[in-house]
Parts: C-alpha cells; sequence; structure tokens
C-alpha cells in the first residue's frame, strides 16, 4: 500500500528564534524540540540531561496518602496482602515490583493474576473469593480496576479493603475503594497523566519510602522493569515516563533484574545496549506469552526469581509458550488473510471482522495488529472461548476505536480499552449484526485519508546536513516512543550511489547521494519492490531516519529509509 507523506507545518519563528539564541545549537535540532514542545531552555535542559530528581512527588497523586496509609496498617497488624494485576506486560511487571518491594515487609503477601480464560481481564469475582477464601484482608490492583465498580462492592461486602492503582481512563463513577490511584481522574492533580500501570506501582513504592525515611535507591532497583512496562504498553515516552525510561535503560544494560537477566540471555540480540525496540520484540512477546497460552503467574514467578539459575528455569519455560505464541500466530494470521484475500464484497468494506470459532483467544490481539497493518483499517477478530465469543480490536491513526464500539453497545455484552486497542464479548447471534453495525458506524465517521498509512515528516533536510556531530546531538532525543519518535526526515531528488540490492527475502540494501553530498549507505525494510527502478538511475525522494551501522567494528551513519518516492 502507498503511503501518504505528512510534512509538519513549519513552526513559529520567533519561537525558533528564541530557543536557537538560548541553546546555540543546530536550527534543525531546535525545530524537532519545538515539535515536541519544549520550547523553553529549561525544558530542553531536562529533556537532554534527565535527572531523577524530576520525577514528581508521589503524594500529589489523589489518595495516596489514603493507600500508603492502608498499607502501613496492614504491616503493622500483620494482614494479608494480596497484589493483583492484568496479564499483559504491564500488569504482571506492576504486580512483579510491588511484590518485590513489600514482601520484605509482610509475610502474608501474595499474587494473583486472573486466568485470561476463564476469568477475563481486570478484577474478577473468582479472585476475590480466593482472597475471601485464603484469609487477605486488603487486595492492591495495579493496571485494572478504575471501572470494577460492582467487583469493588462484592469485595466490600466480604469485608476486604481494596487500593486501586490504574492508568486507564476512568468511567463518570469510581470503585468504592479505600484509595484509587489513577493520574486520568478528572480531580487528580498529579502533573504527568500518561504513567504506565507499572508506573502507578513505582509511585506507591516512592510514596511508602518518602514517608517512611528511607533511601530513595530501594525504589530505583525496580526501574528496569519500569522501563519494559512502558516499552510494552506503548504509552508516550514524554516527561516523567521518558525519564523513567532513560533510566530503566541503563539499569537494563548494566544489572537487571534476574528475571530480565535470563530473558536477555535467551534473546538472539548481540548488539551492546539494549534499546526500546529490543524491549518490544525481544522481551515483551516472551512476557506476554505466558498470559496467551498458559498462565501470566509463569511470568511473575519469572520476574520475581530471586537467582539466575532460578530465573532461568522459569525464563526457558516463557521461552517455549512463546514459541507457541509463533506457531498459533502464524497459523491463525494465515487463516484470516486468506479469509479475506477470498472474499472481494470484505476486501471493498472499511472495516474488517472476521470470525473463527478455533482461533487461540491468546493471539488474536497479534492478528488483529498484522491484519491492521496490511489492509489499514479498523480490525476485530472473533473467537469461540467457553461458548462466549471473544474479540480484539485494533484501530488506525486518528480513528476511535472505543467511540466506534459505544454505537454498538447494544450488541454486546462488553467492551473495554481506547482509541487504538479494545477488547469486546458477545453472543454468538449478534455476530453477523455486529459486523453490519460496526461496518455502517466506521463507514460514516471514518475521513478518507484516515484508511492510508501516513509518515509523519518533521523536517526536509539536504543529505549535506547529516554529519557525526549532527547525529550525536540526534542521538541525545532517544529513548524514543510514542509522541518521542525518531525524527523522520525528507529528502528530495536524490539518486543511488552503487546498485541496490534485494537481502533478506524483502528488504533493500543501497546508497544514495545528493549533487553536494558524500555516498550514504541505506537499509529499507520490506522496501524491495524498488529495487528495480532504482538501479534505473533515475532521482526519487527518500523518507528516513538517521541511525548507526556497525561492521567489523567500525561504526558509519545509515539512513533506514521508510518510504521511497519516484
Amino acid at each position: 500500500m502507498q503511503k501518504r507523506w505528512v510534512l509538519k507545518p513549519k513552526k513559529n519563528v520567533d519561537k525558533i528564534n528564541k530557543l536557537q539564541q538560548e541553546l546555540r545549537v543546530n536550527p534543525i535540532i531546535i525545530e524537532l524540540l519545538i515539535n515536541r514542545k519544549i520550547e523553553t531552555y529549561e525544558a530542553a535542559k531536562e529533556f537532554f540531561r534527565p535527572s531523577l530528581e524530576h520525577l514528581h512527588d508521589p503524594f500529589l497523586m489523589k489518595d495516596m496518602d489514603k493507600a500508603i496509609n492502608r498499607i502501613e496498617k496492614a504491616i503493622g497488624n500483620k494482614e494479608k496482602i494480596l497484589i493483583y494485576g492484568d496479564y499483559d506486560v504491564d500488569g504482571t511487571t506492576a504486580v512483579s515490583v510491588v511484590y518485590s518491594f513489600f514482601r520484605d515487609f509482610n509475610s502474608g503477601l501474595e499474587f494473583y493474576i486472573p486466568d485470561r480464560y476463564s476469568e477475563g481481564y481486570g478484577i474478577s469475582n473468582q479472585g476475590i473469593d480466593y482472597a475471601a477464601k485464603n484469609g487477605f484482608s486488603l487486595i492492591i490492583a495495579l493496571d485494572c480496576g478504575i471501572k470494577a465498580i460492582d467487583k469493588i462492592e462484592y469485595a466490600n461486602s466480604k469485608g476486604i479493603d481494596f487500593i486501586i492503582g490504574d492508568h486507564h481512563l476512568p468511567g463518570q463513577e469510581l470503585p468504592n475503594a479505600i484509595a484509587v490511584l489513577d493520574p486520568k481522574r478528572s480531580d487528580c492533580p498529579y502533573p504527568y497523566k500518561e504513567l504506565s500501570g507499572c508506573g502507578i506501582g513505582f509511585k506507591i513504592i516512592q510514596a511508602f519510602i518518602k514517608q517512611n525515611q528511607m533511601q530513595m535507591e530501594l525504589a530505583y532497583q525496580y526501574l528496569d522493569l519500569v522501563a519494559v512496562s512502558i516499552a510494552s504498553d506503548i504509552v508516550p515516552i514524554t516527561g516523567e515516563n521518558r525519564t523513567l525510561t532513560y533510566f530503566g535503560l541503563k539499569k537494563l544494560n548494566s544489572n537487571p533484574c534476574w528475571g530480565l537477566k535470563a530473558l536477555i540471555n535467551l534473546s538472539t540480540h548481540k548488539a551492546e545496549q539494549f534499546t526500546i525496540n529490543d524491549i518490544v520484540f525481544q522481551i515483551g512477546p516472551r512476557i506476554n506469552a505466558a498470559g496467551r497460552i498458559k498462565h501470566a503467574k509463569d511470568a511473575v514467578k519469572l520476574l520475581i526469581s530471586k537467582s539466575l539459575p532460578e530465573a532461568t528455569e522459569y525464563s526457558e519455560s516463557v521461552d517455549v509458550q512463546n514459541n507457541e505464541r509463533k506457531d498459533f500466530d502464524l497459523k491463525i494470521t494465515q487463516e484470516a488473510l486468506e479469509l479475506l484475500d477470498n472474499d472481494v464484497q470484505l476486501q471493498k468494506q472499511k472495516t474488517t471482522v472476521l470470525y473463527k470459532k478455533d482461533w487461540h483467544k491468546g493471539v488474536i490481539g497479534i492478528v488483529a495488529s498484522r491484519l491492521t497493518e496490511r489492509y489499514y483499517r479498523p480490525t476485530i477478530i472473533l473467537t469461540n472461548t467457553n461458548g462466549h465469543i471473544a474479540g480484539s480490536a485494533r484501530s488506525v491513526v486518528g480513528f476511535d476505536l472505543y467511540e466506534a464500539l459505544s454505537e454498538c453497545s447494544d450488541l454486546l455484552d462488553q467492551y473495554g480499552g481506547h482509541k487504538y486497542a479494545a477488547g469486546l464479548t458477545m453472543q454468538l447471534e449478534n455476530i453477523n449484526l455486529f459486523q453490519m453495525r460496526f461496518e455502517e458506524v466506521v463507514s460514516r465517521s471514518i475521513k478518507p485519508e484516515m484508511l492510508q498509512q501516513e509518515v509523519a515528516i518533521e523536517k526536509e533536510i539536504r543529505l549535506l546536513e547529516i554529519n557525526s556531530d549532527f547525529y550525536k546531538l540526534l542521538r541525545q532525543f532517544q529513548p524514543h516512543g510514542p509522541e518521542n519518535e525518531s525524527p523522520t526526515f525528507l529528502a528530495k531528488q536524490v539518486t543511488m550511489g552503487y546498485n541496490a540490492n534485494v537481502v533478506g527475502g524483502t528488504h533493500l540494501k543501497f546508497s544514495v547521494k545528493q549533487s553536494d553530498s558524500p555516498k550514504f549507505d541505506c537499509i529499507g525494510f520490506g522496501l524491495g519492490e524498488y529495487c528495480e527502478a532504482i538501479n534505473t538511475g533515475k532521482p526519487f525522494d527518500i523518507c528516513f531516519s538517521i541511525g548507526e551501522n556497525t561492521w567489523r567494528g567500525k561504526k558509519n551513519l545509515q539512513l533506514i529509509v521508510k518510504a521511497i518516492r519516484f
């Protein structure tokens, strides 16, 4: 599919000039900063020189005082405490962080992860019954619970107190818990709203340490897990999240916890430093696989391990589950693509809604993502699990999937999520009606340009402007992620430096130059189809980010080409 190239509008000249006078760096860097809403010397200093001192006071979060007081009471009275979390990476890292810290203070501490298949997402009656049966009087819920109104009332009726630590958008009513920690509460003054679920868990630890006048390094030892949660949950890497990720990556690369160390040892990645991308593609999927294939408690056991041999044993089990996940993923994606490729009517639609009763529930979210990449339109994959139809939905840039599902809510038993990803359940007899309604709702509200994948270009530059000094400044924009993506540039009318070649089946290896520039090596993942056209020698335009390639111990600048246009 041809991508739509979108060049960001030019910035306010006065803003550029003012920041240029203050920072005295390359003007291109100034524009990149302003694109990220960094418009003052102080903001730029904080961006380029992250410090743990930039982390906000955890007691700025609404109800944090209530949460810490209740935890201290539970510890003082030797109550049993249950750490409860979701089964994805964010949930399992959150549980691992909070459990690992408090196990030194409470001998009656346990953790609980709901079963994806028998309990589903979030707080379950089954989990509350487990707590009641085993004498737990306090549950700390992480990465879930903000909409569990009925479940918290059920817990209250059994004499169990709840502390909720969530980062999802609340509904109009908040649960009747002892404390509801969520920066997205309309009445919460906490200055940063985009923490991960694990980030909320980290703030709980920070607050406990502060109130008890302990060393804050006791919290910082968990920053590697916090960074894994931020990368895997695809939350913005801005503000406090960027600081947490910056130092979390340092910890991951120097002294990771035993569980992450074991996963790194399993990884096929051989570079000097693990990056956000390596977490997303190497570590995150393995942690997620436990909840998708077997049970996410295996992932928590791995991440709370107290020795490398113990962690290695759990990591090997998780790795086997990840390989199973890959097999299911490959098989179901292929079946789904065949359904689409063989149905002309489905291809003409603005949505994809596919159902097969024996698809594995644990991978339908991944399959929905892959089909969204292929056909680039709102996509829902449905399967039958224990007699109920469960679905996973993914959207495209700019389209609010959650709003569209809200318009179909009378056909659904449950649904939840956010703008770009959601989960849902329905009755079998409603599938056809839902397919038609969802197509009608999306067709009415989606803009044509949203159905074409876009490349967001920050600035047009000349290749002559790229050198090692420029790249040194550019590297300081890391770690990259949502709202702080690796800068993408446009270079027009470049020509072939040496013959292009297809490598790895679909990737393109070539070089480019402009009239006044040196040659730059390029790699274009999935762009092998342009090989013949480039080798004609005709000029073309490229969208690219800038990276480094190491060959025989020597590092060279390399352009990572995202799109080509003749």
